[in-house]
Parts: structure tokens; sequence; C-alpha cells
């Protein structure tokens, strides 16, 4: 399959401009009190494409737990920017969205996640004639949130539609659920997937690895006393078909020969035939 043109995958061009929208969008997380939050934090950014993580006065950092807690997203951990001020962290953005759990008087309605991520990637996706540039997700402390002040600093807030009677989300929950967005919003919903797989399957069986096991089958069935080779019917053909639309490969061929022997082992015992 060409995959420059699949339905299922972005093309190339698109995919480059995903990158570098993506590389355009930071990852604001004001006051963090727990060091496992912003490792958290990291390793949500990096399984997204995302890399710029900046701190705002964090109560600890760099911090074991934070380093623990990134699992292989330390890179990111490393780059990430410490700033004194919210206003430092959002110098040289054209758009910034705040994180809101709860309902604000001040400023427009928020936006769901969703659309919040789509306006931030397109914000990010513009040339800087056209109003592009650097975008801000910003997130506040794990108790109490963004200040209205903070909050007032952003260009718009954003909330998560969690269940009403319990919408409380761990910090790294909130990273790693808008990170998804962004994503999706950048790759068009189509974002590109791991080339790497586990590898599980084996050659396919040859006519001979095949032919041995029915023997072997018919063997056992007959010894059994499943199978009465005096009046067989159909009852060989109807495995023969089973099996060859399985299309069996070898290490399944030897797992049920072993299967066999187990069986054949077991009736030639104590107790057996």
């Amino acid at each position: 399959m060409n995959t420059a043109t699949s339905p299922l995958l972005p093309s190339p061009g698109a995919a480059d401009t995903a990158s570098t929208a993506l590389a355009r969008i930071r990852i604001v997380l004001c006051r963090p009190s727990h060091p496992g939050n912003i490792g958290a934090a990291a390793r949500a950014l990096k399984t997204m494409g995302l890399s710029r993580l900046v701190l705002v006065t964090p109560k600890l950092f760099p911090d074991p737990e934070a380093t623990a807690r990134a699992a292989g997203s330390q890179d990111v951990l490393e780059a990430a920017r410490v700033c004194d001020s919210l206003d430092e962290a959002l110098d040289g953005t054209v758009m910034s969205l705040a994180l809101s759990a709860r309902k604000r008087e001040v400023g427009p309605p928020p936006l769901p996640a969703r659309e919040a991520a789509a306006a931030l990637v397109d914000f990010a996706s513009r040339p800087d004639e056209d109003g592009g540039g650097e975008v801000a997700l910003v997130f506040g402390n794990e108790t109490v949130g963004l200040s209205n002040e903070e909050a007032m600093r952003c260009s718009r807030l954003v909330t998560i539609p969690a269940n009403p009677s319990y919408s409380s989300l761990n910090l790294g929950a909130a990273v790693q659920l808008l990170a998804w967005e962004v994503r999706m919003a950048a790759y068009a919903g189509r974002p590109p997937e791991s080339t790497v797989a586990t590898p599980f399957s084996s050659p396919v069986a040859t006519f001979g690895d095949v032919e041995g096991f029915y023997a072997h089958l018919e063997r056992v069935m007959i010894d059994s006393g499943f199978h009465n080779p005096d009046q067989p019917k159909r009852l060989v053909p109807k495995l023969r078909r089973l099996f060859a639309r399985a299309g069996l490969e070898r290490d399944e061929v030897n797992i049920l020969r072993g299967l066999l022997s187990a069986v054949e082992a077991k009736m030639s015992g104590p107790g057996g035939k």
C-alpha cells in the first residue's frame, strides 16, 4: 500500500505541517506542587508529540520523583523551562488557553477541550504574517487551580466535559487528555501510528508440516475412540477444511502437535490405554 496516498494516513506534507504546529505549542504548569505530576506531564507530552514544557514557580524541581515519573521522557523534562511568572511563560505567544474546572464570571464562555485544541492548532499552524505563532495551554496548581488573575492573563478558558458530579482530574491526567486532543487536531483525526510491532507470526506451515499434523490428529482421534476409521463419514474432510481456513503457521502446527503428543502420553500412562 502506498502510505503517501492512503486515506487512513496523513500525507507527508500534512505530517510536516502537524509536526511544525506541535512544536509551537507550550504546556504551562503554574505553581505545580507535586514533582511527580511534572514528570507525568512530561511523559504525556512526549507520547503525543509535544516537547515544550514550561513551569511557573514549581515547588520542587528538579526532583528524583519527577525524573522517575517521566519514564523515558527525560529529554522533555530536562528541556523544561522554569519561569518566575506566568507573564514570562506566555511571552511571545499569540494565543493562550487556561484550563479551568469551574465557571468564572469574567471573560467569554469557556471552550470545550476539543474545540480549544483545534483553535490552538489553527493559530500554531498559521504563518506569522497571518496571525500565527507560539501558543500555550495553561494548567493551574493541583489543589487550587488557576487564580482569577492568572486565568485573565490568557486568551480564553478551556473546560474538560467530565462527569458533572465528579469533574476533578489529576494534573497529569488533564495534561494527557488535552495533549491527546491537540495531537488529534494537528493530524485532522488521523495521526501516524507506530510502525514498531512485536514479532508474533511465524512462517507459513509447509505441505509436509500440515500433512504430518493431519496424520497425527487422525491417529489420536482413533486411539482415543473419538474417530472410527471403518465409519469415517465426513469428520476428517471437515477438519481439513477447518484448519485450511485458519491458514496454519509452522509454530501453530508445532503447538497443535505438542497438544496431541500430551494427549497420547496421558492415554498411554497409568490408567490409560
